[in-house]
């Protein structure tokens, strides 16, 4: 029944120790974690993706990190059906679990479930992945703000698979992306308890651009070069990726590269703080506060 299960959910901006947090958390409560990070998938990508260290895996049993390759055709529908039937096995041997992640959408699919959009012409889909490989993304930009300019102010508008998807439903359907969002949802079965991890502005950016820096002497470049052949799928759609991809195409300098990354995780992690400000559910606290003062407060909520 509601409100016998509880989830768990640790958010917020990349970089910011969401990950150490969530272990201190599923050894205190004996839980288990469900990573609903969109990127920490994909076992080619594990530099790339900040993914958690052997260490740290080790301390805690983790779900849903390196499980699926960049071959695979992965979305957020999926996870939201693998997570749930995962969180229905753990709920067998104990009430509470954790989940962690900065993918808001990812999130909030497993929270609250996905909006119903109508089936569209699959062909739409292939002519406007034609035109961002013949016209850039700024092309599609442009279209979405024409057609449905609430869409193109929300969503991750840098992310050519979240443009194209808004895109296709306006053409296919008629209607703008925004108008079958925030529907009704499924009901869930347990109760989210939110935790949200914050900092100052510039020590978020700080401790991204180290995080850039880590990266780099753990071998960024060689996993980005493994990977250069395959530069057009999907999941390599992202931060780190696609500014390499394009040092090594010769088109930017290598130190020009890396500052696009640490531009544009910059920007990721401003969008991913307005994604979850909005939550009002969600209890905030600061980096570096004790974890203890935050399994106080999980307490008084079970």
């Amino acid at each position: 029944m509601q409100g016998e299960k509880y989830l768990i959910t640790i958010v917020g901006a990349t970089a910011i120790g969401k990950t150490a947090l969530s272990i201190k958390l599923a050894q205190h409560f004996n839980a288990e974690i469900i990573s609903c990070d969109s990127r920490q998938f994909y076992k080619e990508m594990r530099v790339g993706t900040a993914v958690p260290s052997t260490e740290e895996l080790a301390q805690a049993t983790h779900h849903f990190i390196q499980n699926r390759s960049i071959f695979d055709d992965y979305n957020v529908g999926q996870f939201e059906r693998d997570a749930l039937l995962k969180l229905e096995e753990l709920y067998k041997n104990n009430h509470i679990a954790i989940m962690v992640g900065g993918s808001g959408l990812y999130v909030d699919a497993v929270i609250k479930g996905l909006d119903n959009f109508p089936e569209v012409n699959p062909h739409i889909r292939e002519q406007l992945n034609q035109e961002l490989i013949e016209n850039g993304l700024n092309s599609l930009q442009n279209q979405l703000k024409a057609l449905d300019k609430k869409s193109f102010e929300t969503i991750a508008i840098d992310n050519p698979q979240r443009v194209i998807r808004a895109l296709e439903i306006c053409i296919g359907t008629g209607k703008p992306y925004s108008y079958y969002k925030n529907k009704p949802k499924a009901t869930r079965h347990f109760t989210p308890i939110f935790i949200g991890i914050d900092a100052e502005r510039d020590i978020i950016y700080n401790r991204i651009n180290q995080r850039v820096e880590i990266m780099l002497e753990n071998g960024l470049v060689d996993e980005v070069q493994k990977l250069h052949q395959h530069k057009h799928l999907n999941a390599l759609q992202t931060v780190g990726f696609r500014e390499l991809f394009r040092f090594l195409d010769d088109e930017i300098t290598f130190d020009f590269a890396i500052s696009e990354i640490k531009k544009n995780t910059r920007r990721f992690a401003k969008r991913q703080n307005t994604w979850f400000k909005k939550n009002k559910a969600i209890k905030w606290f600061d980096f570096e506060e004790d974890s203890t003062e935050i399994i106080k407060f999980v307490d008084s909520k079970l």
